[in-house]
């Protein structure tokens, strides 16, 4: 097999994603779906939107539930320099010679709205949670069921020797928007 980026075809038959959806243009909405080198992945209807109001502090290591407020719903407003979690709607497993890259859409980028960069490890599986920052001074909207984020797909040289499987890592088959994790650590 050839390494490198995977274009459509290849997304198609290699990466498992669920529901996934072959046409990625759709009047009125924010794209979604295969793309030519890559998938556009939806957010769901689940939010986790930071909060200071009860002065709690972000640890990762003592996460504090006090930081955040649930939103289920059409959409999410993130107030103005804030954060909020979110998942994705299609559920990915990663083949073991494969890695995946989530990166922002431009739609929201232009908007002041970024995703966090994060890699999908070999033979990971699951629901993406995914990090939205608002870095304007201004409330910003998120549509739940259009397009958040770009996975790209790299095929490895070689097959690792230790896969995200292999290893248990903490956020296998994560049930769903997954707060922050820390080995041998427990969230309150």
């Amino acid at each position: 097999m050839s390494t490198g980026l995977l274009p459509d075809w290849m997304i198609e038959r290699d990466v498992k994603i669920e529901p996934f959806a072959a046409q990625q243009a759709r009047p009125g909405v924010i794209s979604y779906g295969v793309t030519s080198y890559g998938y556009d992945v939806r957010v769901d209807r689940h939010y986790k939107v930071f909060t200071n109001v009860h002065g709690a502090l972000v640890d990762p290591k003592n996460f504090d539930a006090r930081s955040f407020v649930d939103v289920v719903a059409d959409y999410c407003i993130i107030p103005p320099n804030s954060f909020v979690l979110a998942e994705t709607v299609e559920y990915i497993e990663i083949p073991r010679d494969i890695l995946a890259i989530c990166i922002g859409k431009s739609t929201y980028a232009r908007c002041g709205v970024v995703v966090n960069i994060t890699p999908l490890e070999p033979e990971w599986r699951g629901r993406v949670t995914i990090e939205l920052s608002n870095t304007t001074p201004l409330p910003a909207k998120i549509y739940s069921g259009e397009g958040i984020a770009q996975m790209i797909f790299l095929r490895a040289a070689g097959v690792c020797r230790t896969s995200y499987a292999d290893k248990k890592g903490k956020y296998q088959d994560q049930p769903g928007l997954t707060l922050p994790l820390v080995d041998g650590m427990k969230q309150s």
